[in-house]
């Protein structure tokens, strides 16, 4: 039943523009570093010499989480206005199809189209890194652990802005709240390591980085059953 409503979700999506966001978010990141890159080419070869790969990855890693949370403000807002600009929620939820199945369906496209973004992100990088002739020699770990690793600690914020997409009609909430956590996330950092803010960034180059990874994962999948629980009992309007 949940594939049922996963399949109808990505033909709502069609020309909504969310896979192109999907698409310009990795690019944007690695042409960041290719203007930086080609702009400073001799001097950062200098500065990485030990590791030229390494300091592509560094450079591009330090954006991730804030391109992560307006990523998934921007995903779960464009996911949940399908419904709020057609005001299909009584029709859609009058089918032969329980809210659990729904909502499971939503969280799973937002999933998949953000861990779409986060495979081209490796491959640009990579292909950026040829460019720039950093050699064959490709830390293939550390680069998937850069596209990924950061993702699962910010499950969290994914299913705590998909839960406020779907139940507020107007967007401006959830969009202030994810902005606001891309905007502060740099400066989190002065926090405490657990601060939630912190774990895509600890998820990636924290001392115990899979105890980060871990709390993304079990702290996401119980805020999206709250959520779910949540919808379960909202009254449709």
């Amino acid at each position: 039943m949940m594939l049922r409503s996963l399949s109808a979700d990505f033909l709502k999506i069609r020309g909504k523009g969310i896979w192109f966001l999907i698409f310009l978010a990795p690019v944007g990141l690695v042409a960041m570093q290719a203007l930086n890159f080609g702009l400073r080419l001799d001097y950062l070869k200098k500065q990485y010499a030990d590791d030229l790969w390494g300091g592509l990855i560094s450079n591009v890693v330090i954006f991730v989480p804030i391109a992560l949370y307006l990523g998934v403000t921007l995903v779960s807002s464009l996911v949940a206005n399908v419904e709020h600009q057609m005001s299909s929620w009584k029709q859609l939820l009058a089918l032969p199809i329980s809210r659990t199945a729904v909502f499971s369906g939503k969280f799973t496209l937002c999933f998949l189209l953000l861990t779409a973004s986060c495979i081209l992100l490796p491959i640009f990088t990579i292909v950026l890194g040829l460019a720039l002739g950093f050699g064959t020699d490709i830390p293939l770990g550390d680069i998937l652990r850069m596209g990924f690793f950061p993702y699962l600690g910010a499950l969290p914020l994914l299913a705590l802005q998909l839960w406020l997409s779907l139940t507020f009609r107007n967007q401006a909430l959830p969009v202030t709240l994810g902005v606001a956590a891309a905007i502060m996330s740099p400066f989190a950092m002065q926090l405490p390591e657990w601060f939630p803010l912190n774990w895509p960034a600890f998820g990636y180059s924290g001392p115990h980085a899979s105890w980060f990874v871990g709390a993304g994962i079990i702290c996401g999948a119980v805020i999206m059953v709250m959520g779910m629980i949540h919808f379960n009992r909202k009254d449709v309007e």
